[in-house]
């Protein structure tokens, strides 16, 4: 979605919010309040598909009697599932360096307060790359050796490659929310690893499992020393995936249940303990995958949980295998907008209605899309994805950054629901509208995030602890509302 029809007021409402200005108090809209009850306002917000509001703060909403409309969102704090972790998206090589390289200091400092300070997104999780994704300016290990050589000892292991730009990115993210939780993901291990011996293609040599787990705890215990602890790792990003040109490796379920139950596991659980490491990191068409890694009763007490992309298959896969191992957590961490359709021209409305709500509803405790920001020519990368588009874009001659259609979607959850928060029940979806409600633990909040697919506007209601308001919501769009029931 691009945003550079948006007018200069919007512009100046939109920078006055992000810099945390004060909302003057809006005039409360609905029905009347229950007689003998204290007052319950509502905020609202909204983003329109046609970007004419972005996030935009509409009157307060006074809760009052039960409101008969045919669409009623029915919201239970009483009925409480997943803790959430946040979400966010991926800090990768390329975003990294063009946040660090292509802004000027003060623009940089600005930028990463907008998006992970609390006046800004709020953004709590985020992935790096370890060694080089196709989002990378070069292709590279953290252990390269020259064709013909190995190294098993890692005697030439180094994080060296992320000191330019990576460590100092998340190094700053972190310091602005510190409570931001970084997870990790491998393309490849080294060549002198593979059956290639090449980052491209290929699969892990069994000869080198004992070296590759201890390549994977070297980057968490290196990244540790550098002050970014490690939430969680998966072992290979899409590892049913080879892709021609840029890194990655084959690691079928049987593989990785061998790999992680006798070497990664045990390393991890004796060096690093705090660490969750997940399988997967693929797509929803796939599920048996994981099944059979979880089925492993070597591997499976050592994995905390499954991660998903969105590239194939149906959101609904992470509900199957939550309930099949419903003790296992489970987390989105990859997928992309970019200038195809049907993203092109509804990003912020399908990545609402399919991440934001459709993953956390099944089961997903963080959500991450890809690239956090990208530059005008949707990179720069080294293979792979042609035409993906970040969170934001970066202008790299200019510095001008543009907020896309990803932007707002995370926005939207983001800004309203916190690291702690658990996900309440709020009914079932209703055609057109689908939705999520969230509680925060720390002052008893809630949000509701309501995506309107249908062309035209949408009346609903939306009801807590016997009272309700009546919303009209625009077409194609996207609304969060947020009230306070302790207050």
């Amino acid at each position: 979605m691009k945003q550079g029809n948006i007018s200069a007021v919007l512009c100046l409402a939109a920078a006055a919010w992000l810099a945390g200005v004060p909302v003057p108090a809006a005039r409360a809209a609905g029905t009347a309040p229950s007689a003998g009850r204290p007052p319950l306002v509502a905020q609202a917000w909204i983003s329109t598909g046609d970007g004419s509001r972005l996030l935009s703060r509409q009157p307060d909403i006074a809760f009052g009697a039960a409101d008969p409309q045919p669409i009623r969102i029915e919201v239970d704090a009483g009925r409480r599932f997943q803790e959430m972790v946040g979400f966010g998206a991926s800090i990768t090589d390329s975003s990294a360096w063009l946040i660090q390289e292509r802004l000027a200091p003060a623009e940089r400092e600005s930028l990463l307060r907008e998006l992970f300070g609390s006046q800004g997104l709020g953004l709590g999780f985020t992935r790096l790359t370890i060694g080089a994704s196709d989002f990378s300016r070069r292709h590279y290990s953290l252990d390269d050796r020259p064709p013909g050589e190995t190294d098993p000892a890692l005697a030439h292991f180094s994080i060296d490659a992320n000191r330019a730009d990576v460590l100092p990115v998340v190094k700053r993210a972190l310091a602005i929310n510190p409570r931001l939780l970084v997870m990790a993901s491998p393309w490849s291990a080294p060549g002198w690893m593979k059956t290639t011996d090449s980052l491209v293609k290929g699969s892990l040599r069994p000869e080198a499992y004992g070296a590759f787990a201890d390549y994977l705890v070297r980057y968490v215990e290196a990244y540790a020393a550098e002050g970014v602890p490690i939430f969680a790792l998966t072992l290979q990003n899409e590892p049913h995936f080879e892709p021609k040109d840029y890194p990655g490796m084959r690691v079928d379920a049987a593989a990785r249940a061998r790999f992680i139950g006798e070497h990664l596991g045990p390393r991890l659980a004796k060096r690093r303990p705090g660490v969750r490491l997940l399988d997967w990191d693929h797509n929803w068409d796939e599920p048996e995958s994981p099944l059979a890694v979880l089925a492993d009763p070597v591997a499976r007490p050592f994995v905390a949980g499954v991660a998903w992309h969105c590239y194939a298959g149906d959101v609904a896969a992470q509900a199957r295998v939550h309930a099949a191992h419903p003790d296992k957590e489970t987390y989105f961490t990859e997928c992309s907008g970019g200038e195809w359709e049907p993203l092109k021209s509804e990003a912020m409305l399908w990545l609402t209605r399919t991440l934001v709500i459709g993953a956390t509803r099944a089961w997903a405790k963080g959500v991450l899309f890809w690239n956090l920001a990208l530059d005008e020519n949707h990179g720069p990368h080294l293979g792979g994805c042609n035409d993906c588009r970040g969170v934001v874009t970066i202008d790299s001659r200019t510095g001008a950054v543009t907020r896309n259609g990803e932007y707002y979607a995370l926005a939207h959850a983001s800004r309203f629901v916190r690291r702690g928060a658990r996900r309440i029940d709020s009914g079932a979806a209703l055609a057109p509208l689908d939705h999520v409600a969230f509680r925060n633990e720390d002052d008893g909040s809630v949000a509701v995030i309501v995506a309107n697919s249908a062309a035209g506007a949408t009346r609903f209601s939306v009801a807590f602890d016997g009272r309700s308001f009546p919303f009209e919501l625009p077409g194609k769009s996207v609304a969060t509302f947020a009230w306070n029931p302790a207050r």
